[in-house]
This record gives C-alpha cells, sequence and structure tokens, in this order.
C-alpha cells in the first residue's frame, strides 16, 4: 500500500493555520465571557473597554521583541514557548470583573506571549514556503484567525449559558496544549537557509545547503560584514513602502479589533438581541473572512504566477479592492436595525478586510524575505496599537453618547463607531496604492 507524504511545508503551513485558529477562540472568547460576566454585574461601557483593551497593552510590548527573538532563536522555538506560557496563564486565572487587577495582569500577559506568535510565523513561513505559494500560505495561516473567531462565536456562547463564563478559560488553556503537542511533535526547523535572489519573475533561485550558508557567512563576517546578525533598523524604519504596509495593518486591525470586541455588545444593547438566541447567523463575518481569506491568496498567487500582473500590481489591486468595499460596508452598518442587515454588513466588510491580506500582509515577505519577521513586528505593533485605540475608544464613544442621553439601542449612538474605521479604510488603501512595492527592497 502506497502512502502519501506531504511535502514538509504544507505541514508548517497547516500548524500555522490551526494555532490561529486557537489563538483567536481565545480572543473571542474572552470578549464574550467577559460580557457576560460585566454585565450581570453592572460594569460601565468605559470600564468593559479598558478591560477588553488591556491584551493588546501587552500585546504592543513583544511584537518587535518577538521578530528578533524569531530571528535570532528560531521561529520555532519562540512559537511554542508563546503558546506554552498564555495556556498556563489561561488555565489559572479566575474570570472575575470584581477582581480588576487580577484581570488586568492575566490579560497583559497573555498580550505579552502572544505578542510573538505573529512574528514567529512570519519566520518560519518565510524560510519554509517558496515565493509562487506565499500568497496562499499566508492567506490560509492568517484564515485561521477568522475561523477560530467563527467558531468562538459559534459554541462559546452556549458554554456560557451552561456552563458559566469560567468553562471558557479552561477549553481554551484545553486546546493550547493539544497545539503545543502538535507543533513539538511535527514541527522541524527547515534544512536549508534562507533565499537567496528573486529573480525578475517573482520567483526565487534554489536555496543553498546550510553546509554552504555557514562557509559563506564565516567568509563574509570574517570581511567585517554581519550577513545574518545585523538587522537594517534604519532602512526599515525610513522605508516607506513599509509605513505603506505598517498604516494598512493599523486599519485592518482596528476594523477588525472592533467589530470583534463591541459587535457582541452591539447586538445585545444596540439590537437587543441575544447572542445565544441567533443561532449560526454570529459566526457568518468570521466564517466569510476565513474564506475571502483563501480566496485572496489563491487569485494573488494565479495572477502573479501566470504573469497576469506584477507583483506590485497584484498588492495593490487587492488590497485596495478589499479595503473600500469593507469601508462601504462599515459605514451602512448602523442603517440597520435588523439582525439580518448587522449580519450582512459585518460578513460584507470583514470578508472584503481579510481579501485585502492579500495585499498587505503578504507583502511583508516581499519586501523584506530574510526580515519578515522583524517587519511583522514592526507593522504588527501598528496593529496592536488599532486595538488599544480602538477598543478602549470605542468604550469612551458610548459613554459620550450615554452622557448625551443618547440610548445605547438607538443607531445614532454607533454611526462614529462604525464610520471611524470606514474613513480609515478609505485613506489607507490610498497610502497603499501610492507607496507600496512588490519588490524586495532588503538584502
Amino acid at each position: 500500500m502506497t502512502t502519501v507524504k506531504f511535502p514538509k511545508r504544507y505541514v508548517i503551513v497547516l500548524l500555522t493555520f490551526i494555532c490561529t485558529n486557537v489563538c483567536y477562540i481565545e480572543r473571542v472568547g474572552f470578549s464574550i465571557a467577559y460580557t457576560v460576566a460585566a454585565d450581570a454585574t453592572g460594569v460601565n461601557q468605559s470600564s468593559k473597554g479598558l478591560i477588553l483593551s488591556t491584551f493588546y497593552y501587552g500585546y504592543v510590548v513583544s511584537q518587535l521583541p518577538g521578530g528578533w527573538a524569531a530571528r535570532r532563536l528560531g521561529g520555532r522555538r519562540v512559537l511554542l514557548f508563546s503558546f506554552v506560557l498564555w495556556s498556563l496563564i489561561c488555565a489559572f486565572v479566575p474570570l472575575d470583573p470584581n477582581k480588576v487587577i487580577l484581570l488586568v495582569f492575566s490579560r497583559l500577559f497573555v498580550g505579552v506571549a502572544q505578542g510573538f506568535i505573529f512574528p514567529s510565523i512570519h519566520t518560519v513561513l518565510a524560510q519554509w514556503v517558496p515565493p509562487h505559494e506565499r500568497s496562499r500560505s499566508v492567506s490560509l495561516t492568517t484564515s485561521g484567525m477568522y475561523l477560530g473567531a467563527a467558531c468562538g462565536m459559534l459554541l462559546l456562547p452556549s458554554l456560557v449559558k451552561h456552563k458559566g463564563p469560567q468553562s471558557v478559560f479552561l477549553v481554551e488553556a484545553a486546546l493550547g496544549a493539544m497545539w503545543c503537542i502538535l507543533w513539538f511533535r511535527y514541527a522541524t526547523d527547515p534544512p536549508r537557509a534562507v533565499y537567496q535572489k528573486t529573480t525578475s519573475a517573482g520567483f526565487e533561485e534554489p536555496l543553498l545547503p546550510m553546509s554552504k550558508l555557514k562557509e559563506k557567512m564565516r567568509v563574509q563576517n570574517a570581511k567585517g560584514t554581519a550577513y545574518v546578525s545585523k538587522i537594517p533598523w534604519k532602512k526599515i524604519i525610513f522605508s516607506l513602502p513599509v509605513w505603506a504596509i505598517v498604516v494598512n495593518n493599523f486599519t485592518f486591525h482596528y476594523a477588525l479589533y472592533v467589530l470583534m470586541n463591541w459587535l457582541p455588545t452591539y447586538f445585545e444593547l444596540g439590537l437587543q438581541l441575544s447572542l445565544q438566541d441567533m443561532g449560526s447567523s454570529k459566526m457568518l463575518p468570521y466564517l466569510n473572512m476565513f474564506i475571502f481569506s483563501n480566496i485572496g491568496g489563491v487569485v494573488a498567487d494565479y495572477l502573479i504566477t501566470r504573469r497576469i500582473l506584477s507583483v506590485t500590481k497584484t498588492r495593490k489591486l487587492l488590497n485596495t479592492v478589499g479595503f473600500v468595499v469593507s469601508a462601504l460596508a462599515l459605514m451602512a452598518l448602523p442603517l440597520f436595525r435588523s439582525s439580518t442587515g448587522t449580519v450582512i454588513c459585518s460578513s460584507v466588510s470583514l470578508g472584503f478586510l481579510a481579501l485585502g491580506r492579500a495585499g498587505f500582509a503578504v507583502n511583508h515577505m516581499d519586501v523584506a524575505p530574510n526580515y519578515a519577521g522583524i517587519v511583522m513586528g514592526f507593522s504588527n505593533t501598528a496593529g496592536t496599537l488599532a486595538g488599544i485605540v480602538g477598543v478602549g475608544l470605542t468604550g469612551k464613544i458610548l459613554e459620550a453618547a450615554k452622557a448625551a442621553n443618547m440610548d445605547l439601542s438607538n443607531s445614532e449612538s454607533w454611526k462614529t463607531v462604525f464610520f471611524v474605521p470606514g474613513y480609515l479604510c478609505i485613506f489607507s488603501s490610498f497610502i497603499f496604492l501610492i507607496f507600496s512595492t512588490g519588490e524586495k527592497i532588503f538584502e
């Protein structure tokens, strides 16, 4: 009997997909569990926003250290360490809105631990995945976030209803532990070193064996050059194409985190609907992200490999279409006063936002394949700041609406919440259109 053996890079991509899936089950799970616990004890919207945004304060401080650690210690090891850490915290910290200090520090440290994940993933994928497979590989990996969010929205409200909010933490810790076992068992470092040279067609020349690379490193180091260890920080910081990625990463996560953290509240208070009573419809926005993320990756690789468009034009096309359509859907969302209209608008918005990831998100590997984790850490720092700003600001916007005697069941109270990320999406799409490139700019 013949057994089919998949290339190792497919196993790595699959495991990183599961990784992001579990991470977002944890993030959505906390939002759902804490919303129920906080509402039961009368926590106001501003305080709720502060607790929900605490995760991102920890997340932001570990992005650049995560990229540095992944490059120095290896993305595989750093990824495993981060998962073990946040899973342990989830397992042992009680969910109690009255124990504010304990809750704040637990979310802070979970954020720190998870901040190492995406720089590590980009480091691993840049080592394993050839350029003509990068769009769909990165899209598949990141689509795990949305499938995780969809599964969380579908299953966790019922878990909270029957077993209580604390049960969510225990399930998340168990999922994290299972992933750690899979990663430890099946993930390995690449047998060959980083890619050497990109051709004009967008493909890269064969990799050097590790022994050859080490010899090359010894020769170059003897001449006074640091082939691997020297990171071009100045060039990265002052690069306009990198800033195009950074701006779009900020906007993507502003829109995503606002919807992820506040959509449950919008359903509960804005539409007077219980999440438990909405059935499977509440998972559709995130399921749509999962579908459109993979569509974007397949379309991007098709356009590039068939040479229909250059890498640069492909990234700009998908990013622009994704962000502009998402903006229009966001601004239309508060106009609908039914669950159906809200689900459709949020699904279209998040779906096309995910399509845009085939533009800016893969672009880290285009411009800096040898420093993908570093550039990802830099841009994801901005994305995390978006979580701090967006989630916290939304709480203040809603409190200001209440102070002005506006009922949160009134759509006018929510217009600013959804219009701000809508305008940001349009602005960011123009920035990427003007300044981005698909060419490698860092050797």
